[in-house]
């Protein structure tokens, strides 16, 4: 019998290009905002020939979108990976939603999710300026409150987490939550307000005394 092993393609230039372009325009647009990031810098610090970015992108709203997509895409394939370590026998519920929550913050001089997350950055900002770019930060936000649902239903069912309200709804206010305290954060240039709402999912989520199986 021969064994078919599974081989990965090796990107081609274009797509290296294509790339180096998103992840310089990601890093630009998380500290100066999508508005204010010129196609110029752009090119110039990606080190990208100024004619070739319309070979990439049809504009730059068309390369807003192609960011947002890029971001959300490796933001969810992270939260997977966080869920996979989940259920049967593996983490339980609320380890899973303490590990997601303490991602937003900064810890051993590494960047939290305050400081890198573009819903915060630029949530008010795409959805006055383009349609597709809100769009795509809006299914992402769905789709993340989805998982955070998954981590909550894990936990009631370990015993770890106590829901007071069915696990849609109470994932949509957890990220809620830690989304206005991220801006706070950034205003204040002080993680108080994340930490206060991470206490305070903790206190409304986590089981006391002994865990016990959600009926």
């Amino acid at each position: 019998m021969r064994v078919m092993t599974q081989t990965t393609a090796t990107p081609s230039k274009s797509e290296i290009t294509r790339q180096t372009i998103l992840s310089t325009g990601r890093r630009l647009v998380a500290r100066d905002g999508f508005g204010a990031m010129g196609l110029s810098q752009l090119l110039k610090e990606a080190g990208v020939p100024k004619g070739s970015f319309y070979h990439y992108f049809a504009s730059k709203e068309a390369y807003g979108e192609a960011i947002l997509t890029d971001y959300v895409e490796e933001y969810l394939a992270r939260i997977d990976t966080l869920l996979a370590r989940g259920g049967q026998g593996g983490d339980r519920g609320a380890d899973l939603l303490m590990a997601f929550c303490q991602a937003w913050l900064d810890q051993d001089r590494s960047e939290g999710l305050v400081s890198t997350c573009l819903v915060v950055k630029l949530g008010a900002e795409v959805a006055d300026l383009s349609e597709p770019m809100r769009a795509v930060l809006d299914d992402g936000v769905s789709q993340l409150t989805a998982r955070i649902a998954q981590m909550l239903k894990i936990g009631a069912k370990d015993g770890s987490l106590v829901l007071d309200a069915p696990a849609p709804d109470l994932a949509g206010v957890i990220y809620a939550q830690l989304l206005g305290a991220a801006i706070l954060s950034k205003l204040s240039h002080s993680q108080h307000p994340l930490e206060r709402a991470l206490d305070e999912i903790k206190r409304r989520v986590m089981a006391r005394g002994p865990e016990r199986k959600s009926q």
